[in-house]
């Protein structure tokens, strides 16, 4: 094994949307950053394309909204869910929110990616192809670098950095090599995913429909495209490929008559296929010294919340922001002018990481997995309870500013037992109109 003769303040690993906005915070104090990911180039893949106002405001403040809608991304200023014939049952208005926050931003998430990596300043170095093999550990314990793959030789060689973000996926190898546990819980459906070309107007909104057969998502992407997400059993579209799957996609969407523009717009589609597992995750911390989560690596929930991607990249701020607090003035402004980047520093960011990120996400969790549970469950009794709650809520002013609010990414306005209760109308709820006015 062999000693790499760079040295960095930070090592990221996984250059998705969490490692690159990582990368990005955490370059701008001026800090060192190698950015390390096995594949050779991103991947088109059909989720993460959906920004929430959480998200937006960090990627406002870097620059990269403007570049995304620049780029042709697509305004929505609703979050719908849909009976089968298109009725609207509750409807997020996002308009209501503080002004700045008042609408998502649907782009294609290699153009998201992209656009992050755009914004990468000077101290950031980018290796794609690069596989990490495990975490390297200091005589104490704590992490202090990586192991890579593909040093001289054909051996492994050592990076070094006080600190090193895992953005490394569900799976995430050094989440596990530094012994975070957790609860990951897979969903008992997949998710199929086509794009479709709109044969007339686009959608206007984020709509999630609730069919016997559980979920279909539609919501419009740049240029006119449609994104269609379906539910699916386990092994319901096994060994189905070609015209045996366009088949089944027309039957799919012709039984939702709120659908019914879509159909013209199925016969390509079967080429634009992507299927998905779905999980949820959360790990029992987010740092041991040494090394902060961000993303999947910690946190990952049901696509239909729009939740993933928007964390990751919240967290990843605030990953940058609490070690910005301790570092001198003038790291931001002059590289030159900042000491080199002590352990002890960044251990106590991790802690401030750590103490304002663990309850953050646990309450984005709940919210997404309420969310997914809500509009997915097929058996009888989470039917029933989904479709009085999306009812009861979107009926009742106050409960529905709360949901907006968090599923914005604003910061978690807690549901009580009692606004439980008054969720599924067994209770009613004298505060129903008490909203407050754009806060």
């Amino acid at each position: 094994m062999t000693e790499a003769s760079a040295d960095y303040d930070v090592l990221v690993c996984g250059a998705g949307v969490a490692g690159l906005a990582a990368a990005r915070g955490l370059g701008d104090l001026g800090l060192r950053v190698l950015l390390l990911d096995k594949q050779r180039a991103p991947r088109a893949v059909a989720k993460g394309e959906v920004l929430q106002p959480g998200a937006l405001r960090v990627l406002r403040r870097w620059g990269t909204e403007q570049l995304l809608r620049q780029r042709g991304g697509v305004g929505l200023d609703r979050l719908v869910v849909r009976s089968r014939e298109g009725e609207a049952l509750m409807a997020l208005d996002y308009g209501r929110l503080p002004e700045g926050d008042r609408g998502l931003l649907a782009h294609d998430h290699r153009e998201i990616l992209t656009a992050l990596t755009e914004g990468l300043g000077p101290c950031v170095e980018i290796r794609r192809g690069t596989l990490v093999r495990e975490a390297l550990r200091a005589a104490d314990g704590r992490v202090s670098g990586l192991v890579l793959a593909g040093g001289e030789g054909g051996g492994d060689r050592v990076v070094r950095a006080p600190l090193v973000v895992a953005a490394d996926g569900i799976s995430s190898r050094l989440r596990r090599a530094a012994g975070i546990e957790g609860r990951r819980t897979d969903y008992p459906h997949r998710l199929v995913s086509v794009e479709l070309t709109a044969a007339g107007p686009a959608p206007a909104d984020f709509s999630a429909y609730l069919t016997g057969r559980g979920l279909r998502l539609v919501y419009p992407l740049p240029g006119g495209r449609i994104r269609l997400y379906l539910q699916t059993g386990p092994d319901e579209l096994r060994g189905l490929g070609g015209d045996a799957f366009t088949e089944w996609l027309a039957r799919a969407v012709g039984q939702v008559p709120g659908l019914a523009g879509l159909a013209p717009c199925l016969a390509d589609a079967a080429v634009t296929r992507q299927l998905f597992s779905v999980s949820r995750y959360l790990a029992g911390r987010f740092t041991v010294p040494g090394l902060a989560l961000v993303g999947e690596a910690g946190y990952a929930v049901h696509p239909m919340a729009a939740q993933g991607m928007n964390t990751a990249i919240t967290s990843a701020a605030a990953l940058a922001e609490q070690l910005a607090r301790l570092l001198p003035a003038t790291a931001t402004v002059d590289a030159a002018a900042r000491p080199r980047l002590e352990a002890a520093t960044v251990d106590a960011a991790l802690a401030a990481y750590q103490a304002e990120r663990r309850p953050f996400l646990a309450s984005a969790a709940r919210t997404s997995a309420n969310a997914a549970r809500m509009v997915t469950d097929l058996a009888w009794p989470g039917r029933v309870i989904g479709r009085r709650a999306v009812r009861c809520t979107g009926a009742n002013p106050r409960l529905l500013h709360t949901v907006t609010h968090n599923m914005a990414g604003l910061g978690p306005l807690p549901l009580t037992p009692l606004d439980r209760l008054q969720q599924i109308g067994l209770l009613p709820d004298p505060r129903a109109h008490r909203v407050p006015v754009n806060s």
